[in-house]
């Protein structure tokens, strides 16, 4: 056994390899300091890498992330820089109290010149990437291919999340298959987020109906908890969908959802709000209009006299929030041809990984260089 570990990376993004390095280091010390180290020129934040790594080891009191600002040049064969991006890492270690590193664990050659420095030993783990058929390059290079092999936290971020909302019998769901059918040859686990609030309107009735087979939908009464259950689960299915793909197009979410129970219930009311203080990320919101949208009753719709101020609550809430927005307009074809225009950009925006010229490139075997 060790006593203190040292695992240094990009971590840029971080995945099951780097896990499995780390698992590796903790089962064989005491502890394990986890240097996360990031450039300016990285789309990635040090920050959010950081962040990431210490929710996936949350669980483990063995292991702490530390995260550091590293702009120095690479040069394996430079003695000065060695020395330069050692006494980075020294500093950022003593900064938090980790001194007498005894053992230095990698996947990579340079890992040996790394120990040496810190006066410790070297562990190659897994340098043929076998047991973790991942790298860094790999993730960077195909998003979508790598998506299962990034860890969970970083997931949730990454994911490139499109929002439909809107009025009554204006669109959405429409909207929202279509385009989750466009991008499936692309994204072939794409998830479909259907609008939980719908089932569990059905749920609600059934009940209803079985206490009072004669009962109306108009005699339904609607509470607070109704709406934070719904709220719940809609951020579940996002949240699942986002674990699935890097791409999440979402029929509606929990802030469409307070918008619902102001709607159903009055101003007053708050049962979805806890819910929506958790609403992740989002890259866009697509808010389908009203106008030149026929309203079909299909038996359990209710608000056709009030799609116009049901539109402008999306607007003010969307704009008062601070959210990306665009309003659909025109016919379905119309609509679909923005909505993909928009996020074809934003995905492009997202898979785009930035690197300095120094940057290394880890192939696995039979990867294409």
């Amino acid at each position: 056994m060790f006593k203190n570990a040292l695992v240094i990376g990009k971590f840029y993004p971080p995945h099951a390899g780097h896990t499995h390095l780390v698992r590796t280091a903790a089962a064989q010390a005491g502890h394990v300091w986890v240097l996360v180290q990031g450039t300016r020129l990285e789309s990635l934040t040090v920050q959010d890498r950081t962040r990431w790594l210490q929710d996936e080891f949350a669980g483990d009191p063995r292991v702490s992330v530390i995260g550091m600002r590293n702009d120095c040049p690479e040069d394996f064969a430079s003695d000065e820089i060695w020395k330069a991006q050692s006494e980075l890492m020294r500093l950022a270690l003593k900064s938090r109290g980790a001194a007498g590193i005894d053992a230095v664990f990698s996947s990579e050659q340079y890992g040996y010149r790394l120990a040496e420095a810190f006066g410790a030993a070297h562990v190659l783990v897994d340098p043929s990437r076998t047991t973790c058929p991942v790298s860094g390059t790999l993730c960077r290079d195909d998003l979508g291919a790598a998506w299962p092999h990034i860890i969970p936290p970083a997931r949730q971020d990454m994911a490139t999340r499109i929002i439909i909302v809107g009025a009554e019998s204006t669109g959405t769901t429409t909207l929202a298959r279509a385009l989750t059918g466009h991008y499936r040859p692309r994204f072939p686990r794409i998830a479909e987020v259907p609008e939980y609030g719908r089932q569990y309107t059905y749920d609600k009735f059934a009940e209803l109906r079985t206490a009072n087979p004669d009962a109306a939908l108009a005699e339904m009464v609607w509470t607070e908890a109704d709406f934070g259950r719904i709220a719940a689960r809609q951020n579940e299915l996002e949240n699942a969908a986002a674990d699935a793909c890097p791409l999440v197009i979402a029929d509606t979410d929990v802030l469409a959802t307070t918008l619902w129970e102001r709607f159903y219930i009055g101003e007053r009311s708050y049962g979805s709000y806890a819910a929506a203080r958790k609403l992740p990320r989002r890259d866009l919101y697509l808010l389908t209009d009203h106008e030149g949208v026929a309203f079909e009753d299909d038996g359990w719709r209710e608000g056709e006299h009030r799609r116009a101020e049901m539109t402008e609550w999306f607007k003010e809430t969307l704009t008062e929030e601070g959210h990306s927005w665009i309003l659909l307009t025109g016919g379905h074809g119309r609509r679909l041809r923005t909505a993909t225009g928009i996020i074809d950009l934003i995905l492009a925006q997202n898979s785009t990984f930035t690197s300095p010229p120094w940057a290394t490139r880890t192939l696995l075997e039979g990867a294409p260089a």
